[in-house]
């Protein structure tokens, strides 16, 4: 059996887009050799820079944004990347498929659903952990540059330097040999040299299942 690939995935559980492409990346390690390999990256460290053009109400939601990452990070030091995944899944469900409110009950009940501490919910509120968020954002965006958003997926190309690109934006998260299609062709896009963008606008609204 062939060794699996590697492919990191930068996301930030406030964004249901993000959500969509990391459930169907789960469908994508069912199909092809692949091995997910999870990490965050945060909606709030990217606007900050643009916090004072944005309307004000996606302004707010950018100060309620550090908690959910603070969060996932907290777990990642206290008990290794390997938690970031079904912590992500437990969030992700309550957040998007559930509509619960993104506040500390929820946080907990995630956590304890992961198999951790509902304590780690302290780091929702604390800085103790922004140093290592804003590292860990910015490994994702370094690969990419700053006009993207969440999520970055990166993976080894055929010279050792890593492919990354921002995406795929999609919905609904396609599943078995549509998901091995998507995948075969986001990487001969994102792997041929000079190639940037693709895109149309969007007229459905990500379709949770």
């Amino acid at each position: 059996m062939s060794e699996k690939t590697p492919a990191d995935f930068w996301f930030d559980p406030l964004c249901p887009w993000a959500w969509m492409t990391s459930r169907w990346m789960l469908e994508v390690e069912k199909v092809r050799p692949v091995e997910v390999r999870w990490h965050v990256m945060s909606l709030a460290v990217l606007n900050e820079p643009r916090l004072d053009e944005m309307p004000a109400q996606y302004a707010e939601m950018m100060k309620t944004a550090w908690g959910p990452v603070r969060v996932c990070v907290a777990a990642e030091q206290e008990h290794g990347s390997e938690v970031l995944g079904p912590l992500y899944t437990e969030l992700g469900t309550r957040f998007h498929n559930r509509k619960q409110e993104r506040d500390r009950a929820t946080f907990e009940e995630a956590l304890v659903a992961a198999g951790l501490p509902a304590s780690l919910a302290d780091a929702a509120e604390s800085t103790e952990y922004d140093e290592r968020l804003r590292a860990s954002h910015k490994e994702g965006i370094d690969l990419v540059g700053q006009d993207v958003g969440t999520p970055v997926i990166a993976v080894p190309g055929a010279d050792g330097a890593q492919i990354a690109f921002f995406g795929p934006v999609v919905t609904p998260a396609p599943k078995g040999e549509a998901a091995a299609r998507l995948w075969d062709g986001t990487l001969l896009v994102a792997s041929t040299p000079g190639f940037y963008e693709i895109k149309r606008t969007r007229d459905a609204e990500p379709q949770f299942d």
